[in-house]
């Protein structure tokens, strides 16, 4: 099995990450032949070792068709269309009934995970209900989100 790599930081990405969780690129989409990576030097490895310490463990994690999307511990990550707005526009490539700013995903320190709408068009929605634009939802795991009609995903959430 093939190692992948960030290009940015050379932090070790999953096959369908659609960003670094290390350093927050955005990670090109893979080609049906992918080529073997260039190894990682000893310098870079302690580089992306120490930058791995500093940062929050995956807390959760969405699995959409396109890619997984990955939250780390005290941070947010915006879904939507526009690559300037959102990290993992990517995975929405597309999908023109999905927002540019659909909705703001939230894990807290604590590991505790919300979804908020951002006044989306096509709505967003949990476990089949619709939310209300700009209020906080709680995640748990199991949880399926939809974006607008058709881009569904699932929620992991990691006791």
């Amino acid at each position: 099995m093939t190692t992948l790599t960030c290009p940015d930081c050379s932090a070790q990405v999953g096959p369908r990450d659609l960003i670094c969780f290390t350093c927050g690129a955005n990670l090109p989409r893979l080609a049906p032949s992918v080529e073997e990576p260039v190894p990682i030097t000893i310098a870079q490895k302690a580089v992306s070792d120490r930058r791995s310490q500093l940062i929050s463990s995956t807390v959760l994690r969405i699995s959409f068709p396109a890619g997984n999307v990955e939250v780390p511990a005290g941070t947010s990550v915006l879904l939507g269309r526009d690559p300037a707005e959102s990290l993992v526009a990517a995975a929405f490539e597309g999908c023109d009934n999905v927002s540019r700013r659909h909705a703001l995903i939230t894990v807290d320190d604590s590991g505790r995970a919300t979804i908020r709408d951002e006044n989306s068009t096509n709505g967003t929605f949990v476990n089949g209900d619709r939310l209300l634009p700009g209020i906080d939802v709680r995640l748990v795991d199991g949880d399926t989100i939809r974006l607008a009609a058709d881009v569904t995903g699932s929620v992991a959430l990691p006791s």
